[in-house]
Order: structure tokens, then C-alpha cells, then sequence
């Protein structure tokens, strides 16, 4: 008897390896030293910081998973891995520098393992981070058979000076929020549940969609804000604060930006709330307040920035291809969000 007999492949993993090689090398940046293969990762800290701060951030890509292994598209997912850590990062002003990945599956397969990780690669691209390294464990009867599961974990730099945390912000500044590209990566328990309990079938085309499938619009990869919020950063924007909108949506997010003695009042019917949303409520029957609490609403990213810049900010995201909308002020408070209306 051997490890292959108990259910894990040595050479399949070696093999692997080899497969994602070019991939992992596409996104390297000047500061990695040495290749893949060794147990650590190494990577140089970038030239002329004075005080250089390292933030780090952690994620998944959660239930989404179960979408992509149903319909047998794993090339989107990876995206979204990088796309969670990257954008928690960024809030703090830091530049993304490296990215790991941790991929574990019952049977390692290679075509499909080879997909998630071509989609990895091009999220760090996106982010202008080097894939410095990562883990693949096959675990024999820990996963359902083609089930596999993501985390990703990111390293990014900042100025001490220029770190942002909260304090910045004052009363009377503007919230511009960055459009979402769809779902995002949360909420798919609901989404999973809807689609369920109302026997739709993930290749179903609702009108409302102009003919994509339900999959195709539930896999829409998280947006990378990085390389334009960056470009804002450098183009010497005021920028106060800034907010990931994950998790709990805009009413737990957003305040967790703002500071002591602040809270956040929505401008009402200020952006533009997807498709997406609308028909999940519709057909989920799920209240405005529920909605709000669990996705993002056509919102992926919020700068806080002075009123009187509010405008120019809008501008430059737009010439960014980035959709930029005022949706909302500070004001003295508790860290509360209020003014979210029914829609």
C-alpha cells in the first residue's frame, strides 16, 4: 500500500506544479527573488518608502464555489479570490505587493485546478501583485468529488504618513461609490436558496438579463478597484477614507471607515441599482432591509473625499471606466448609516 492507494497522488501534484508554472511567473514583479518550488516565497520591499507600513488581508471566495462546480467553469474564481483580499488592502491606501493561494481538493484535477488558477493569476494582474507562491492539498474524503475550496491571503505597502484608518475623515465630506460588477463574492447562500427553492436551473435566461444565463450572471467576477484607485492616490486626489462593501453590505461597512462621532447619510435614489438585485428581491421575496444587509447593491467600493472634490473624484473614476456616483455625506453621529429607502 501506498500514499497513491490512500487517495493522493504525488506525482499528479508535482505535475501540477509544473502546469501553473508559466502562470504564477506572468504576474512576477522586480522585487521577487527566486521562482516557485521553494517553501517560502521572497520578495524585496519596493524603493524609496521612509516609514513603510505592510498590510495584510485574508479571504475566500465562499459558496460561489458550489455555482462554479455545478456548471463546470472554474476559470472566473480565481479572480474573485484576489479580488477580496486586494480591495480589503487597498482600503488602508496600501499598494497590493504579493499573493498567496491555498487550494484544497479531495482528487486533484489538473484541467480544472489549472482554470482557478489561470484565474488567480489574472486577478493579480488586475491588482499589479506578483502570485509569490501558494498551497495545494488533496485530501481524499474530506470534499464531495469535484469540490474544491479557495483562500487567498495578500501583503501590501504604505507610507506611514499616508495610511488611511479613519481619522481623515470629517463632517460635511462625500461618499462617492464605485459601481459593483454584480453579486461580487457574498451572498451566494441566498442566492444558492432562491434559486433552489423556485426550481430554476443555473442555464435559465430571465428576460431581465437581455439573454445571459443566470450563470453567466452569477459568476461575473469581483471588480479589482486597485490599479485606478492607486491612479487616484498618485494624481494627488484627496482621498480621506475608503470602504470595501463585502459582507453585510453598506449599512456594516461603510461606518467602519468613517471614525469616532461620525455616521453616514445616503443621498436617496443617488446611483443606480442593478438588475441583479431587483431580481433576486422580486423573485426571493426579500425585503429592501434584507437586501441591503446582504449584497452590495451595485456598490463595490466607496471613497470618502471633501465635498468640494466630489465632482473631479466622479470624473477621474469615470475616465477609468469605472461608473462613480455622490451617494451620500457625513455627518455627527454614532457610526450609523442612515436614509437607506425601499426600492
Amino acid at each position: 500500500m501506498d500514499y497513491r492507494d490512500a487517495g493522493v497522488d504525488v506525482e499528479a501534484g508535482r505535475d501540477f506544479v509544473g502546469q501553473i508554472r508559466n502562470l504564477v511567473h506572468s504576474t512576477f514583479r522586480k522585487e521577487v527573488i527566486g521562482g516557485l518550488g521553494g517553501f517560502g516565497g521572497c520578495f524585496e520591499l519596493p524603493e524609496g518608502y521612509k516609514q513603510p507600513v505592510l498590510i495584510s488581508g485574508t479571504d475566500g471566495v465562499g459558496t460561489k464555489l458550489k455555482i462554479a462546480n455545478i456548471i463546470n467553469r472554474h476559470d472566473t474564481v480565481g479572480i474573485d479570490l484576489v479580488a477580496m483580499c486586494v480591495n480589503d488592502v487597498l482600503t488602508s491606501g496600501a499598494e497590493p505587493l504579493f499573493f498567496l493561494d491555498y487550494l484544497a481538493t479531495g482528487k486533484l484535477n489538473q484541467e480544472q485546478l489549472t482554470d482557478v488558477v489561470a484565474g488567480v493569476a489574472s486577478g493579480c494582474k488586475q491588482a499589479g501583485c506578483a502570485l509569490l507562491g501558494g498551497e495545494t492539498a488533496e485530501m481524499p474524503g474530506f470534499y464531495q468529488p469535484g469540490e474544491y475550496d479557495l483562500a487567498g491571503f495578500c501583503v501590501g505597502i504604505v507610507e506611514k504618513n499616508q495610511m488611511l484608518d479613519g481619522t481623515r475623515v470629517e463632517i460635511g465630506d462625500v461618499a462617492i461609490g464605485l459601481a459593483s460588477s454584480g453579486v461580487h463574492s457574498n451572498g451566494f447562500s441566498l442566492v444558492r436558496k432562491i434559486i433552489s427553492d423556485k426550481g430554476l436551473n443555473w442555464n435559465d435566461t430571465p428576460g431581465i438579463f437581455g439573454g445571459k444565463s443566470l450563470s453567466d450572471i452569477f459568476l461575473q467576477p469581483t471588480q479589482i478597484y486597485v490599479k485606478s484607485v492607486l491612479a487616484a492616490l498618485k494624481h494627488g486626489l484627496e482621498i480621506h477614507a475608503m470602504a470595501h462593501i463585502t459582507g453585510g453590505g453598506l449599512p456594516e461597512n461603510l461606518p467602519r471607515c468613517l471614525g469616532d462621532g461620525k455616521s453616514f447619510k445616503i443621498k436617496p435614489d443617488s446611483w443606480i441599482i442593478p438588475p441583479v438585485f431587483e431580481w433576486l428581491a422580486k423573485v426571493g421575496c426579500v425585503n429592501s432591509q434584507a437586501m441591503y444587509n446582504t449584497f452590495n447593491m451595485g456598490i463595490g467600493f466607496v471613497i470618502i473625499a471633501p465635498a468640494n472634490q466630489a465632482q473631479q473624484t466622479i470624473d477621474f473614476f469615470e475616465s477609468h471606466n469605472i461608473t462613480a456616483y455622490n451617494i451620500g455625506e457625513i455627518i455627527s453621529g454614532n457610526n450609523e448609516l442612515i436614509g437607506l429607502t425601499d426600492f
